[in-house]
């Protein structure tokens, strides 16, 4: 699943976005429908989209409905996620509104582990800068 990160010019801004939810080592976001496709959803990822690319990823936990206030009286679904953001390599993706089913096939590798490249060797500066102009 893809959702894009509104008003988040860099995954730093959405971590804090994200921390600022979080309780337990899960967080949530809130969105206007719940997936139908929900079941096959759980235990896969949100790759969340930053400046046109899929940047992070987080697991999803579960779903379950939300009728905070301000939330103009209608139902909502409150996408459960680990806490735990997980950058990925930089993939080019349309911005959208909501959410997006994303097929397995079409989903970037982590940074970082087995397949790094030596990704992980390299400064922190450095990574941010081949991820925005996608070459990592």
């Amino acid at each position: 699943m893809t959702k894009v990160a509104v008003g988040c010019a860099e995954i730093d801004a959405l971590r804090d976005r994200l921390d600022s939810r979080a309780q337990g080592g899960e967080t949530h976001i809130v969105t206007r429908f719940r997936p139908k496709r929900e079941a096959e959803l759980i235990g896969g990822s949100l790759f969340w989209i930053i400046k046109h690319r899929l940047v992070a990823r987080q697991e999803i936990l579960g779903f379950a409905d939300d009728e905070s206030v301000g939330s103009g009286g209608g139902k909502r679904c409150r996408i459960l996620l680990a806490a735990d953001l997980r950058p990925v390599r930089a993939h080019p993706k349309r911005a959208h509104q909501g959410w997006r089913y994303l097929a397995g096939d079409d989903a970037p590798a982590d940074l970082g582990g087995e397949e790094s490249d030596g990704i992980d060797e390299l400064p922190g500066a450095m990574v941010a800068e081949l991820s925005a102009l996608m070459l990592i």
